[in-house]
């Protein structure tokens, strides 16, 4: 288990910006370009080295290009600089319960086209795609309004956003909705390796002082509050993706955990209900987080699907050439 905490010893093959929809991104690549792309999309406020080095080269090590980014407004990659007014994280909250309309600088719609223009950007003419939570509902949305762009969708931890769908444990969104108590680094580390604490698998995750140790590498590369509270307002804003779900038909996998307290299962269970063509795995003990000893089995569901997908692909250019 300890090697899929660590960063690996050479880290990424590649590591860059590119220019993709207007924004600056910055990704990281394991493997051979000549081998299927798999992006990897992380959830909200979170960066690219949130999916875990050894992850990324174990995948890549199946015969993989894995491409792992920031998302627009975190990390690396660009930040917006929006001068509109739009609701705050407490009001947004709010609106969703009532139903309103959220006010809001950009959508989930907007961070998928980011996700097609790094595609464009690298030359990618499709690629299997991984989402984490946030991620996953992004990687949903363009699998089903960009179809060509997408060989399969893994969602892990995410939701299909469908009405009625229960949330998550009060508690833990309070905790959520707080902000450290200072700009001090060692107050923010602490901060938020209590709330991953919180969030993640209870009995399988990461200790308190894994949290830390992981938490201090990502804030000493990018720490931007701002940009977080953003992507919050783009997930309250989203509409349900249900009915959208149930026009992807590229092969899909769901990975949701029976101990998430952030989207609880039912999440899980609705996403791969609505997709037509999805395996479900549903984890006991996992909560809102990647537990390192489950990784190698991800690995395991992820390439063999990718795998299944290409192999597919290839023997139905066969017979059209025929």
């Amino acid at each position: 288990m300890a090697e899929y905490l660590a960063p690996a010893l050479h880290g990424a093959d590649t590591v860059d910006t590119v220019q993709a929809n207007g924004l600056e991104l910055a990704y990281e690549q394991f493997g051979r370009d000549d081998d299927p792309a798999l992006v990897m999309i992380m959830g909200l406020g979170t960066q690219l080295t949130a999916w875990p080095d050894a992850f990324c080269r174990a995948l890549a090590d199946t015969g993989l290009r894995v491409i792992r980014f920031d998302n627009r407004d975190i990390g690396l990659s660009s930040k917006i600089r929006d001068t509109r007014r739009y609701d705050s994280v407490r009001r947004a909250f709010f609106k969703s319960l009532l139903g309103r309309e959220i006010e809001t600088p950009y959508t989930l719609e907007d961070m998928a086209e980011d996700t097609v223009g790094l595609l464009v950007a690298l030359g990618i003419r499709h690629a299997h795609l991984v989402g984490a939570s946030m991620g996953g509902m992004i990687a949903q949305i363009v699998a089903a309004k960009r179809p060509a762009r997408v060989a399969s969708l893994t969602s892990i931890m995410s939701s299909s956003g469908a009405r009625k769908l229960p949330r998550g444990r009060w508690k833990v969104m309070m905790r959520l909705a707080k902000a450290p108590k200072s700009r001090d680094p060692d107050a923010i580390v602490a901060h938020l390796a209590r709330t991953m604490s919180l969030i993640s698998s209870p009995k399988m995750g990461r200790s308190y002082h894994d949290w830390e140790a992981e938490i201090r590498r990502a804030v000493e590369r990018s720490y931007y509050p701002a940009g977080t509270a953003r992507q919050t307002l783009a997930v309250l804003a989203a509409p349900p993706r249900d009915d959208l779900l149930g026009a992807v038909r590229c092969p899909a996998l769901v990975i949701h955990g029976r101990a998430d307290p952030l989207l609880p299962v039912k999440h899980g269970r609705s996403t791969a209900e609505c997709l037509p063509n999805a395996r479900y795995e549903e984890i006991p003990g996992m909560g809102h987080d990647l537990p390192p000893r489950m990784l190698p089995r991800f690995v395991d569901w992820i390439s063999e699907l990718v795998h299944e997908a290409e192999d597919r692909a290839a023997k139905s250019r066969q017979e059209r050439q025929a």
